[in-house]
């Protein structure tokens, strides 16, 4: 009986044990260091994103070595390992993703303009939090009218939180076509990794695009909205458990992105996470309205 109970407690020591998963992750190109990479355990909630200096690390517990990671960045080639190997390896070499040079247009007057989900303070509801793996927020933005269209202005509204008590937060932007099969989220119409800060000071922060000249496809785009786990936006949250009664606390990332209600139909949204997309709806309570990121897009227009 003895030896039983003391097989049992090595097994439960062994899944509680917890190890630091770190390592880099470098171009293949070039050797530098890619910041802000993402990397998911799949089939679970944990992940976490590579610093400044492509270096990421995290606590988990001993038994998601056997697990794989999905690893993910703007501009590179999305990578699946197993644990044991980066774990081992302590790095990570991505490929840079591959694409046809687009027509260069060039663009020296603009006519008359149309902003895409005009926001106003009084519409602004609740918001979007970070969950326990990093993951990417994505709004559907059609494209209405024959006229030919150029990604300007993008302005997104963020929520303070009082449990973060950092000065500012980063987050990306994501640009994304449609794929004309699933009508999800695809290729990346903005290629350049543009990370934007965000002081707690402030309601929204904007950001103009018209001069990387991105032509609204026919199909409309999505704007992505995507969680860095650094160590900077890192807060500690506390939550209820409504089984024990008891406080926990949770690891969580800013920001906080503002979410509103709107009747308009044509604006879906999509989660990304652990590297697949899923539909993300949420309805007021009398089913009239959609709930969605407080992000509000403005087309130029020759």
């Amino acid at each position: 009986m003895r030896s039983i109970l003391f097989s049992l407690f090595l097994v439960f020591q062994l899944q509680a044990q917890e190890v630091l998963f770190e390592g880099h992750v470098y171009d293949t190109k070039t050797k530098e260091p890619i910041p802000y990479v993402n990397l998911s355990f799949l089939n679970t909630l944990k992940g976490s994103s590579t610093d400044d200096e492509g270096h990421f690390y995290l606590d988990i517990p001993a038994t998601y070595l056997d697990k794989k990671v999905h690893i993910s960045s703007l501009g590179y080639t999305d990578t699946i390992v197993d644990a044991q190997v980066l774990y081992a390896s302590k790095r990570i070499d991505m490929v840079e993703e591959s694409y046809e040079l687009d027509e260069v247009v060039v663009i020296q007057n603009f006519g008359n303009s149309d902003v895409l989900n005009p926001i106003s303070s009084y519409s602004l509801s609740s918001g979007f939090s970070s969950s326990a793996t990093p993951w990417v927020l994505a709004t559907y933005f059609p494209n209405i009218g024959a006229q030919k269209k150029y990604i300007g202005k993008l302005t997104v509204f963020l929520k303070k939180n009082e449990n973060f008590k950092g000065a500012s937060a980063k987050f990306r932007i994501r640009i994304y076509d449609v794929d004309p099969v699933t009508k999800k989220p695809s290729v990346d119409v903005l290629r350049k990794s543009i990370v934007l800060e965000h002081t707690v000071e402030n309601d929204y922060v904007s950001i103009d695009l018209s001069a990387f000249a991105l032509e609204l496809p026919r199909s409309g785009v999505y704007v992505g909205l995507e969680w860095l786990f650094v160590a900077s936006n890192w807060y500690m949250q506390k939550e209820l458990n409504t089984l024990t009664n008891k406080t926990l606390l949770e690891d969580r990332f800013a920001p906080t992105f503002q979410g509103m209600y709107t009747q308009n139909q044509n604006y879906k949204v999509m989660i990304y996470g652990m590297g697949e997309w899923t539909d993300f709806e949420v309805r007021s309570r009398n089913n009239s309205k959609n709930f969605i990121p407080a992000v509000s897009l403005k087309l130029q227009k020759e």
